[in-house]
């Protein structure tokens, strides 16, 4: 046995180490971040053990209750969304939680009561889970601006004002992407230890890619940018190589692959779904964020994705998401049909 080997391991960067060192950044903070930070990890390492084990416990398959979108709600649903709801309200730092489960917001009570609201997917792409693809947790969190009774006007805001997004994947390996605003970090689980390393120290999204991610089995519901994008990705008119298609039809496996490798994911509004699909604070807002803060951009078709104002907790919206120059083609093909208008 090396032990000189596993004595290097000990030097790691772990998620909550790095979260410390962040914290020591700023001398007025108080470690309430640092302390939430913590629980969301907690409930993915949790959500991470269920997703491995799920055939096995009989957890995959319908728990017999539809959730709000109207989908069938699977047990891991159900079980992601109560761990994530505990953990949160048990750090003491949360007053009002949203979930893609449930209709309402919650509101903490007074005495677990904390500065940040968190907005939540407990489990995206859910329906993949008896085929094994990858699927994983949202989150985006606010600060409330002052001490004050929380109302459901904490949450609807636009993603500008979001502190801190992130989402963890589970696949191959549990990978967890977090940004508080400076850059974007990676720590893949080392289920060894139990903790999360940092494995991606900056990601940057490349410039511009070679992988366009879309449903296109909507394509006959398409408006003329969104079609004349994809069209132009398959048969360029300037001579270059076509685009690859990559979908994997769950948003955390789709966002991600097009973080590290670049390109384009496109959500786009369409005659079935005039407003998208995509929920708005705990989809587009985190993912937007994220994407930003490594050097990319996010497009509604109409403007920035984070300049939006939510009305609804659910609400809907189109999306186009990933490498800089990619999405500036997307923007220049809406710029030119308002113009033709």
């Amino acid at each position: 046995m090396d032990h000189s080997a596993d004595a290097q391991r000990t030097d790691l960067m772990t998620i909550t180490r790095y979260v410390l060192n962040e914290q020591s950044k700023h001398p007025e903070s108080r470690g309430d971040f640092t302390i939430l930070l913590n629980h969301i990890v907690l409930g993915c390492k949790f959500v991470c053990s269920a997703v491995n084990k799920a055939g096995l416990a009989k957890l995959i398959g319908l728990a017999g209750e539809t959730n709000v979108q109207g989908e069938e709600q699977k047990k891991l649903d159900v079980l992601s969304n109560e761990v994530f709801i505990k953990a949160l309200i048990s750090s003491g730092r949360t007053s009002v939680l949203v979930s893609e489960e449930d209709e309402d917001a919650i509101f903490v009570e007074p005495s677990k009561r904390g500065k940040y609201c968190v907005v939540f997917d407990p489990l995206d792409g859910s329906s993949n889970i008896d085929c094994g693809v990858s699927i994983g947790t949202i989150f985006g969190i606010y600060a409330l601006k002052d001490a004050h009774e929380p109302t459901i006007e904490d949450v609807l805001q636009p993603g500008t004002n979001m502190v801190a997004a992130g989402y963890c994947m589970y696949g191959s390996s549990c990978t967890l992407v977090l940004t508080t605003g400076s850059g974007v970090r990676g720590f893949t689980l080392d289920p060894s230890l139990g903790e999360f390393i940092l494995t991606h120290p900056d990601i940057k999204i490349p410039k511009k890619g070679r992988i366009y991610s879309v449903n296109e089995g909507n394509a006959q519901n398409w408006d003329g940018p969104t079609a004349t994008y994809v069209e132009n990705c398959k048969f360029p008119k300037d001579g270059s190589s076509p685009k690859s298609l990559r979908y994997i039809g769950s948003m955390v496996a789709d966002v991600h692959r097009t973080l590290l490798y670049g390109g384009i994911f496109l959500y786009p509004a369409d005659k079935k779904s005039p407003n998208g699909k995509l929920r708005v604070l705990y989809e587009v807002f985190p993912m937007s964020f994220l994407m930003e803060q490594a050097g990319g951009q996010a497009f509604t078709g109409k403007q920035r994705a984070l300049d939006l104002v939510p009305k609804k907790l659910h609400e809907r919206s189109p999306v186009f998401l990933g490498s800089y120059d990619d999405v500036e083609e997307i923007k220049a093909l809406y710029a030119a049909e308002n113009k033709n208008e």
